[in-house]
């Protein structure tokens, strides 16, 4: 098992990112961009008080939500760029068979890329806890809720950074396995969304007209949301709304960890196989 992690391929690409000057030039400057948002937040808020200078609990729950949901935006922005080049980008440079020549594994190519490539979007993560302690000075937010969004964040960098390799492993070209790595995401993020949007809003027509029963459409592009099951854990009337509209009442986020977890192990396994598909006859 440490050979599967811990090998050379890891170090290297370790290496390579966090020896560059930009990496850390990125993490001040979102760092300064989040703190930013937070003092002014802070200071708009207050000043919206009747003028009376205080920054009140359930405003600072509303900072917090709005943190998060900028990290989510963060997380389904960069996750596509950071991995769906990992594969790819070795077979253009003409080192992907050099590097299957060594003694490391399929597998353990595949998960020194996904680790390698995500580790810089986790140090922006926990980069920002600091200013977390803005939240808690105010108070309306809870430690476990903080600690929760971060298991959250954790399982989606992880899921999506899996579609990433699996189609860099799948696709010669960096630039078309980053298009459709996007895609995949703008649907899975922005489409399913929509889906469950015209799905409740049909739900809702048919029920005020009792032309149909409830329709459990809406419940499916609602469990891969992350926006959703996200913004669920803040405002829970939003995940009862979707269960009195169509009937399902299974947790959602158990609905997601499901299917996300089938997700990223499917797509590492299938980016395993896939790797060396000339190898595995013989």
């Amino acid at each position: 098992m440490k050979n599967l992690v811990v090998n050379p391929v890891l170090n290297k690409e370790f290496k390579l990112r966090f020896r560059n000057f930009k990496s850390y030039l990125g993490v001040l400057f979102y760092l300064l961009a989040l703190g930013l948002i937070i003092v002014g937040f802070i200071f708009i808020e207050s000043l919206s008080n009747n003028m009376q200078g205080f920054f009140k609990p359930d405003q600072s729950r509303t900072m917090f939500m709005i943190l998060s949901v900028l990290q989510l935006a963060l997380i389904l922005f960069i996750t596509p760029g950071l991995t769906a080049g990992v594969i790819s980008s070795e077979r253009e440079r003409q080192t992907l068979n050099i590097m299957l020549t060594t003694t490391q594994s399929s597998a353990s190519i595949v998960l020194s890329k996904l680790i390698s490539s995500i580790s810089y979007l986790l140090l922006l993560i926990a980069a920002s806890l600091p200013l977390y302690s803005f939240v808690f000075l105010f108070g309306g937010v809870s430690p476990g809720q903080l600690l929760t969004t971060m298991g959250f964040y954790l399982f989606t960098i992880l899921a999506f950074g899996s579609l990433g390799v699996l189609f860099s492993t799948l696709i010669r070209k960096t630039i078309v396995s980053m298009v459709t790595t996007y895609g995949v995401t703008l649907f899975l993020a922005g489409g399913t969304a929509f889906l469950a949007l015209i799905f409740m809003q049909l739900n809702n027509a048919y029920n005020y007209s009792a032309v149909q029963p409830i329709n459990p459409l809406a419940y499916f592009p609602a469990m891969l949301n992350p926006v959703i099951i996200l913004i669920g854990t803040f405002e829970p009337e939003i995940i009862n709304e979707i269960a009195r509209s169509t009937g399902i009442e299974f947790p959602l986020w158990i609905s997601y960890l499901i299917s996300y977890t089938v997700i990223f192990i499917g797509a590492l396994l299938l980016s395993i196989r896939k790797l060396r598909p000339n190898m595995r006859k013989g």
